[in-house]
């Protein structure tokens, strides 16, 4: 099983967070496409830009931060954080 942790943090601070599980046979790639698509649909987020500072990092940590720079929106809180709990 796949499960993505998605969190929003402002000011130090978890606002909120949730988990993606994905239990189906897409690779690992369109997994966590989908995973950020769904937690970006549940925390009502336009959907983040992978800048390379973003690819670096997620595939040295399986964890990466979106900040502002990420979104095309404005954003009312820090960065939006995800990283893979469990494959």
């Amino acid at each position: 099983m796949f499960r993505l942790w998605g969190k929003i943090f402002k000011d130090n601070r978890m606002l909120c967070d949730t988990v993606i599980c994905d239990e189906t046979n897409d690779t690992r790639t369109h997994k966590i496409f989908n995973a950020l698509d769904a937690i970006c649909y549940e925390f009502d987020l336009s959907k983040p830009i992978w800048l390379d500072s973003t690819i670096a990092e997620f595939k040295k940590h399986d964890k990466t931060r979106f900040y502002q720079d990420n979104f095309v929106d404005s954003i009312d809180f820090d960065y939006l954080e995800i990283h893979i709990i469990e494959e």
